[in-house]
């Protein structure tokens, strides 16, 4: 079986439980002392959109309703947009592995152990919204989280610089405010996940930054000068909110890096 045609599959298809089921098969397989796998390169095609259930309906981020948590529907909104983050990182995750194809084995195996991390998440908070009487799809959601794809696909270290590095980094950094809000309103099951999610987000934002890292000295590049350049080239967001520098350290951000995003 080729790794890679087999990532592409799992992105492909529409049905939510093949999609986790085989992505947790594939983790498994290639974490195994014994790994069957060949990873035989392919031509990699273009993605135009992964492949997803009928439901949510996908609108522009702007007409995502917005609605205060203190209400069942507020409430279970939150988790629906939670749930649809993290399903769309399994997709995120596993293109990670099928666009860039001349990665050491151990890039695979990070980056399968994210995705199998992912499909955990997503099962958490779907089990939670059936305990608020919802589930995935009842909600609309929005349509730009497959977008920095395209904006990283010429080049896997703009892609760890932007998708690990700026999107998951704002996770670990929202991820502990969200949490404080669910405790408001006494969800503690609700919190007690998003306490799983945010250890999680730390270290899959610690191995883009391991494999940021290793890229930028196989390229003889400064990392700091190259990922404050990759930022500007590519009009990353700048940071709005709640920032976790604790966290950021933990996943690997430099003091320095730290202070530089804060000046942005």
């Amino acid at each position: 079986m080729n790794f890679f045609n087999l990532c592409l599959e799992i992105i492909l298809s529409n049905d939510i439980e093949y999609k986790c089921d085989a992505t947790v098969k594939l983790y498994n397989q290639i974490s195994s002392k014994d790994c069957t796998l060949s990873f035989d390169k392919t031509l990699v095609r273009s993605i135009p959109e992964p492949g997803r259930p009928d439901k949510p309906e996908l609108v522009h981020p702007l007409e995502v309703p917005k609605r205060g948590i203190g209400t069942t529907i507020g409430h279970a909104g939150l988790f629906h947009a939670l749930a649809h983050i993290e399903f769309n990182a399994i997709n995120l995750a596993l293109d990670a592995c099928y666009r860039f194809q001349s990665m050491p084995i151990e890039y695979y195996r990070n980056w399968m152990s994210v995705a199998k991390d992912e499909v955990y998440h997503f099962s958490l908070l779907n089990e939670h919204l059936a305990t608020l009487q919802y589930t995935y799809g009842d909600f609309t959601a929005h349509t730009g989280l497959w977008d920095m794809v395209y904006k990283t696909e010429c080049d896997v270290l703009v892609r760890m610089a932007l998708v690990p590095r700026v999107l998951e980094a704002r996770g670990i950094d929202a991820v502990p405010e969200l949490r404080k809000k669910v405790l408001h309103i006494k969800d503690t099951k609700g919190a007690a996940i998003l306490e799983i999610i945010h250890h999680d987000e730390i270290t899959h934002v610690k191995y883009g930054d391991i494999w940021f890292k290793y890229l930028c000295d196989k390229r003889n590049l400064d990392y700091t000068d190259t990922f404050f350049s990759i930022l500007e080239e590519y009009s990353a967001p700048k940071i709005r909110g709640a920032f976790n520098r604790e966290s950021r350290k933990q996943a690997g951000f430099s003091d320095v890096e730290l202070d530089k995003l804060l000046l942005r």
